[in-house]
């Protein structure tokens, strides 16, 4: 699969549900792994707005898929930053 931008919680679902496609695994399977009902991890396709940072790298994981974070770079003029500035 290519890169995705997601920019919005709504796009997760979809993107969910065509890795999990394309790694062959059932909802079930999934779900298992991660120790909970197949219903959650329904659940959790349907609205991944509300899953928690650690259960979706989890599913990341499981999928084989990893997170990538970078600066959005929205003005051609606009100079690197050295870092976080927290």
């Amino acid at each position: 699969m290519a890169d995705f931008t997601v920019r919005t919680a709504e796009q997760l679902p979809a993107l969910l549900k065509a890795f999990r496609k394309q790694s062959g695994m059932t909802q079930s399977a999934i779900a298992m792994r991660l120790g909970v009902t197949q219903q959650s991890l329904s659940s959790v396709e349907r609205n991944a707005a509300k899953v928690s940072a650690e259960r979706l790298l989890e599913i990341l994981s499981i999928l084989g898929v990893e997170l990538v974070l970078r600066n959005a770079d929205k003005s051609p003029t606009r100079k690197p930053s050295s870092g976080p500035s927290w």
